[in-house]
């Protein structure tokens, strides 16, 4: 648990920091290091999937077992990563995530360390649309499944709403970040957070 300490007042009333503090955002550590890697590592798989599937069909498929392997990753860390790579608070900001949009439409955004619930609801998205993406792929290569409408029609519907989410992904960090003040791009590279109240 992190415990964040206020320092007692000067004589004006203010925090008593030196030029340095006053100057310097503090922040917090949030995303790991291999959640970060995971991160940009399955944002390069997917765009460049997306681009490969017919002319070059044999990088496709390799990109396509990659981010499947990324999948496995994230599902393992979901479990044993850090704190704030876990998915022990997904159900409560799953549900929270319907109030929280509509207060969005009003510029309330709240203030979350890890994800909020617009992102939480995004992460789960997309995680099962790759899922469905990635597994019905490997499948439309096997002898069962080859030439199977279903199959290929799940596997092109489920890539198209990956790149749909992605999108909107992209359009809700920039949205937060003019909301919120802050960076969340270099906060996904860094790992770090700027602590609330300091700008």
């Amino acid at each position: 648990m992190v415990l964040l300490i206020e320092q007692a007042p000067d004589a004006r009333g203010a925090p008593d920091r030196t030029p340095a503090e006053r100057t310097v955002p503090r922040t917090i550590a949030v995303w790991d290091l291999p959640l970060r890697l995971w991160h940009w590592a399955l944002a390069a798989g997917v765009l460049a999937a997306w681009f490969t599937p017919s002319v070059y069909d044999g990088l496709h498929r390799v990109l396509g077992y990659t981010v499947l392997g990324l999948l496995a990753f994230r599902l393992v860390w979901g479990f044993r990563g850090s704190r704030y790579s876990r998915f022990r608070m997904v159900g409560v900001r799953l549900r929270a995530s319907p109030r929280y949009l509509w207060n969005l439409r009003r510029g309330i955004s709240g203030r979350y360390i890890g994800l909020n619930p617009a992102g939480t609801l995004m992460l789960v998205a997309l995680l099962v649309s790759l899922a469905v993406s990635t597994i019905t792929g490997a499948m439309s290569v096997t002898v069962t499944f080859f030439g199977v409408w279903w199959v290929e029609d799940a596997h092109h519907y489920s890539s198209d709403a990956v790149i749909v989410l992605v999108v909107l992904h992209v359009a809700g960090v920039v949205l937060m970040g003019i909301l919120q003040r802050e960076n969340l791009i270099r906060a996904m590279i860094t790992g770090r957070k700027r602590i609330r109240g300091h700008l």
